[in-house]
């Protein structure tokens, strides 16, 4: 695969900064061993990944809205590296940029193949709220694969679903599939399903 790559980016870097006004909490999925630093981020002597032609990356994210704060767990019991904010201290000045509804902004920074100094472009991400089941095929599929993935793992974070859910989303999430990788992928989740039983019983 090495040997046919064609380079069109170098020292690809990606940063991902969410509106405090519109998220309350982020978790990124995975690529818990890729993290780097803003500082990193910036230096064009760190090294990262290339992207060759017609090659694609895929992020996720896991957010909670801000309308959803009061969901989340309250930490009830005194901390021993944290205190609770009193109304002496002002919250963090949120600047006029987050109140325009804007959801996250996307910066990246990559390379030319035979350039030594990056290029930065951002892009801004609206916060249109829409239901998961009018999501694009792509995005229905890619979170298959994460949840699986995260079911697989035992993860904490895998929520309610199952083998079987998983499977329905998937194959909702066909779409074009001329290599039959996703239809591959959903008989690996029903197969997996199926070693799961077997182990438990």
């Amino acid at each position: 695969m090495s040997g046919s790559l064609v380079t069109i980016a170098k020292d690809v870097k990606i940063k991902v900064e969410f509106n405090p006004a519109e998220v309350a909490a982020y978790r990124l999925l995975g690529y818990e061993n890729r993290l780097m630093t803003s500082a990193e981020f910036n230096n064009d002597k760190k090294d990262a990944g290339e992207i060759g032609a017609g090659h694609a990356v895929t992020a996720l994210y896991e957010i909670v809205p801000k309308k959803a704060k009061p969901k989340l767990t309250a930490v009830t019991d005194d901390l021993k590296y944290q205190r609770v904010a009193t109304p002496v201290e002002p919250p963090k000045e949120l600047t006029e940029a987050a109140k325009t509804g804007e959801l996250l902004t996307l910066s990246l920074r990559y390379k030319q193949p035979d350039e030594d100094e990056s290029t930065l472009r951002e892009f801004v991400v609206e916060n249109e709220e829409r239901a998961f089941d009018d999501a694009s095929a792509d995005f229905r599929f890619a979170a298959s694969v994460a949840s699986f993935g995260m079911q697989l793992r035992n993860s904490k974070y895998r929520g309610s679903t199952s083998f079987a859910a998983i499977a329905e989303t998937a194959a909702s999430a066909i779409s074009d599939d001329p290599q039959g990788h996703r239809t591959e992928f959903i008989d690996l989740v029903r197969r997996a399903s199926k070693l799961m039983s077997r182990a438990s019983e």
